[in-house]
């Protein structure tokens, strides 16, 4: 237990009517009855000393790879790596590579054709390296790190880029982790990146820029399966690329670079042949310039969509993009993916959400009314919780789609919420005389990821048979809520059970929901 929980443990023990010398009177006989033997305590040691220097490794790692990955376009090439690491500790260093290489890529099965390292594939990599040395694996570890540090070079000017770059990505994350679960604030992070890193890095170029996502095509399916739809560009663009669908036999390379997985670079269009013109009101004179097409992976590798740059605006007759403008462009669709992830993993929990309330309600008629929170992300916002879904006595649901933002400072009669998130488990309090569950549903590290205030008025407690419906609801909704964030893992094959779950290829995440209860139910049987 941490400190946190040990505490709410504690408190839900004793409730909120018992005397300070009741309360003394078992804190003295906890003290005096909890012992722990030698074995225990070394044991509980040696844990804590493990824990911490993973922490530390994956800390070294992820700084090696920042490092290495100096245009920060969020993974490195594999083959450059092998080929810096195929000196390192000469025959016995090349055979523990290439042993590692094919172990990696049975782990990782997009490395034979991506061919790119993500940071959490770049860390198991050296780790399943210096596990084939002889030797004290943290040790070779260390020598590994030394070893690719001294092989990096970086100059001043490039390294102040780096710098800045890196800031306007994590302006992107930020951007996802404060939105609750609207996606244009993202998109306009996305942009912003695009124009200050032109106005700094790029000879201010005037370009335009766009993002498409693939979707699934039902009204013109003899034009393709799928088609792109242009759901976020450059402000001048807007009236003629937003919402444009693109299909597969119309104009265009977006399609190909979908295809091929590959960035496609066109420093002439004029010359090209095969570019769609969304605005076909510009003179031939003006179609004139270069154009970028790349395609967004999502944690699995799998193109979900194309982030499309083009200078035509530009007037200037060498508006071309060169080398280090491209792989940035490639750490903003990587930094893009994982934040267009984030939220669409918070889409997906709220959908749990609900589907879990509405089997809840009819049959718990002594809850009066549930509010639902998602828990801030955010670094410097960590005591705010965003009010997503309110629920009253009736079932009836109002979403808020712009969130209420509470801040902890502010909300003293609601601290209870803010210790249910600190702890990771349940809370029970009683406000002007209105008795209140907190029940946290929390990630694959036990962190907590969204909380259900479940107000029961006047009772103390929900009669037998409703607390029973309420435990299962939330049994099986955190079970539908580690799968989603299951699945969001790069090492992570998803598995369906249910054939709707194929049907709606996770369009209805609720679905996960009736797939855990029916799993339980399997069980029982």
């Amino acid at each position: 237990l941490t400190l946190p929980q040990f505490v709410q443990l504690m408190d839900n023990f004793v409730g909120e009517d018992i005397s300070l010398p009741a309360v003394k009177r078992l804190s003295a006989f906890i003290k005096g009855e909890y012992k722990q033997t030698k074995e225990e305590k070394m044991e509980q040691l040696e844990k804590v000393h493990h824990i911490s220097h993973m922490a530390q490794r994956k800390q070294l790692l992820e700084a090696l790879f920042e490092k290495w990955d100096s245009s920060a376009c969020g993974s490195l090439e594999l083959e450059e790596v092998v080929a810096v690491l195929s000196t390192f500790e000469g025959v016995m260093g090349k055979e523990a590579l290439m042993n590692a290489k094919e172990q990696l890529c049975s782990r990782y099965p997009h490395l034979s054709t991506v061919g790119k390292l993500s940071p959490k594939a770049f860390q198991t990599f050296l780790e399943l390296i210096a596990s084939k040395l002889t030797g004290n694996e943290d040790e070779t570890i260390d020598n590994l790190v030394r070893f690719l540090t001294t092989n990096v070079e970086q100059s001043h000017t490039e390294s102040v880029q780096s710098s800045a770059r890196r800031k306007w990505l994590q302006d992107i994350q930020q951007a996802a982790e404060t939105s609750g679960t609207s996606i244009e604030p993202l998109y306009k992070a996305v942009m912003r990146a695009l124009s200050q890193d032109m106005e700094a890095h790029g000879d201010n170029k005037r370009i335009s820029a766009y993002i498409a996502l693939l979707e699934e095509n039902r009204l013109s399916p003899e034009q393709g399966q799928v088609c792109l739809r242009y759901v976020a560009c450059t402000a001048e663009d807007a009236p003629h690329v937003l919402n444009q669908v693109l299909h597969r036999d119309m104009k265009g390379v977006s399609f190909a670079a979908i295809d091929q997985g590959k960035p496609i670079y066109v420093p002439k269009v004029q010359l090209h042949g095969n570019i769609h013109f969304w605005n076909s009101d510009r003179p031939e004179e003006e179609r004139q310039g270069s154009l970028l097409v790349l395609p967004l992976y999502d944690a699995h590798w799998r193109v979900f969509g194309i982030l499309g740059l083009d200078t035509l605006r530009d007037q200037c007759q060498k508006s071309i993009f060169l080398t280090h403008e491209i792989t940035f462009y490639e750490g903003v669709c990587h930094a893009f993916s994982k934040a267009y992830h984030h939220i669409c993993m918070r889409e997906n929990v709220l959908q749990v959400a609900v589907t879990a309330l509405d089997w809840l309600y009819p049959r718990t008629p002594s809850i009066h009314a549930v509010t639902t929170y998602l828990v801030a992300s955010d670094k410097d916002k960590n005591h705010a919780l965003y009010k997503v879904i309110t629920t009253d006595n009736t079932g009836q649901k109002e979403i808020h789609s712009s969130p209420v933002v509470l801040l902890r400072e502010e909300n003293l009669l609601r601290d209870y919420l803010f210790k249910c998130k600190d702890s990771s488990e349940v809370t029970l309090i009683s406000v002007y005389g209105e008795h209140h569950i907190a029940v946290p549903l929390h990630d694959l590290s036990r962190q907590t990821l969204c909380i259900f205030d479940i107000s029961i008025g006047q009772h103390k407690k929900l009669p037998s048979q409703e607390q029973k419906d309420l435990q299962k609801m939330l049994k099986m909704a955190q079970a539908a809520c580690s799968e989603i964030l299951q699945r969001s893992l790069e090492e992570t094959q998803p598995t369906q059970v249910l054939e709707a779950e194929r049907v709606a290829n996770m369009r209805h995440a609720g679905i996960l929901f009736h797939r855990s209860m029916l799993q339980e139910l399997r069980e029982c049987l």
